[in-house]
């Protein structure tokens, strides 16, 4: 089996021995992402794919089979909603765990046909539920060519009123290797409910050149760009979304993010200084001349110039953030843990310097002992977060010296 993207999408290709390519097995408009077992008696491939059913989420993934020779393909698992499947070894059975953000997951066994065998688990939501909580919204634009869709989620305040006129905040993550934005359920909520309880709507959403469960063409965007090749599309689908929802205020936004999301939040807020009013990034590999180069290289690309001589030049340099500082209008904020060991923290300090030479306003923290993660002070980055939002968006600024949210968590001790 040889897996590549000959057709601009994903698929798997029969070969002999030596390699000679003896027939395409899967093909059409969708991603083929793994295959998960293959019954050479019968000569079937069990795989899973995105984007074949076209009235759903592409990002959806589902567990499928056919023929080695292309014929015969037939979902096993169909369904509205994202699944993560396993596969016995014997391939006559799998579990199939589904959900999607909006919905409580379920468990269930399946056999080789796709048949429900039995029931095995529904999560319990019923005292998140008793608590006040709401579940977020998926929601669908376009991107910034008009034609390109966009998928996201929509997170509100569970007190949320449709009256009233909310910021609106953006948690970004631009891949390309990944989007972040939650398919399945999930308790992790600090950096999206969390957030929207301060009295935001936050939204997450992709962009071209983003995930890769999708065309090769949507996935390779952002080749020779990685730095502004999101941008437009989180700008756009914002738009969108406050012409269709009057509680979205369009005049305050702010975007935020973590790593290639810090990268993007302090380039959004450089490149559109007239509309994302603040920012907060964390830990962003705002200049990759020192990051790693196999990142660059994969996704950025490298160029061949030759040079007089005839003799060949490869270069590859994605545009710094610290070469935009003297755009900054809005609020920034950044932060870095001192002993980052991934994004080294001078790609910071770089920007800083920057938009000091530039005479420009900013906050900055450096977090003491932390790596990439930020680790045992996530709490009081949270906080930091929200306090920066609060103040420049909400207009609300706690000046107390005690982060109390954080003191009443701490055990007491007589």
């Amino acid at each position: 089996l040889h897996w590549a993207e000959r057709s601009g999408w994903a698929h798997y290709y029969l070969c002999d021995i030596s390699g000679n390519l003896k027939n395409q097995i899967t093909r059409g408009a969708y991603h083929v992402e793994n295959a998960i077992g293959i019954n050479e008696k019968s000569r079937t491939l069990y795989f899973t794919a995105h984007g074949i059913p076209k009235n759903q989420d592409p990002y959806f993934e589902h567990i499928y089979k056919i023929n080695l020779n292309g014929t015969g393909l037939k979902a096993l698992n169909s369904g509205d909603y994202n699944t993560s499947t396993s596969m016995s070894d014997s391939n006559e059975f799998f579990v199939n765990n589904y959900s999607r953000v909006n919905t409580t997951p379920k468990s269930e066994l399946r056999n080789n046909a796709g048949t429900v065998i039995m029931q095995l688990e529904t999560a319990d939501l019923s005292q998140l539920m008793a608590s006040g909580y709401h579940f977020p919204e998926p929601f669908k634009a376009k991107a910034d060519d008009g034609i390109t869709d966009i998928y996201g989620v929509m997170y509100k305040p569970f007190d949320f009123d449709e009256t009233k006129i909310y910021p609106l905040l953006e948690y970004v993550y631009p891949g390309p290797q990944t989007e972040a934005v939650n398919k399945s359920f999930s308790v992790r909520m600090d950096r999206l409910d969390r957030m929207a309880q301060l009295g935001f709507v936050v939204i997450t959403l992709g962009n071209r050149g983003g995930h890769p469960d999708r065309s090769k063409w949507y996935h390779n965007y952002g080749y020779g760009n990685l730095r502004d090749y999101g941008l437009a599309d989180k700008k756009y689908v914002a738009e969108q979304l406050a012409n269709k929802h009057s509680f979205i205020d369009i005049n305050k936004v702010g975007i935020y993010g973590h790593s290639g999301g810090g990268f993007m939040s302090t380039a959004a807020i450089l490149v559109y200084p007239n509309f994302f009013k603040a920012a907060y990034s964390q830990a962003g590999n705002h200049d990759n001349s020192m990051y790693n180069s196999w990142w660059s290289e994969t996704h950025h690309g490298v160029k061949e110039e030759t040079n007089d001589n005839g003799s060949m030049n490869y270069v590859y340099e994605i545009e710094k953030n610290q070469s935009l500082a003297n755009n900054l209008k809005g609020k920034l904020f950044l932060v870095t843990g001192d002993m980052d060991n991934n994004v080294h923290p001078g790609a910071t300090l770089r920007v800083a310097n920057a938009l000091i030479k530039a005479n420009k306003r900013f906050d900055l923290m450096i977090l003491p002992t932390q790596r990439h993660g930020f680790g045992n002070m996530s709490e009081y980055n949270f906080w930091l977060r929200a306090d920066h939002f609060s103040k420049h968006l909400l207009g609300v600024e706690n000046n107390q010296v005690d982060i109390k949210m954080i003191q009443k968590d701490i055990p007491k001790t007589k």
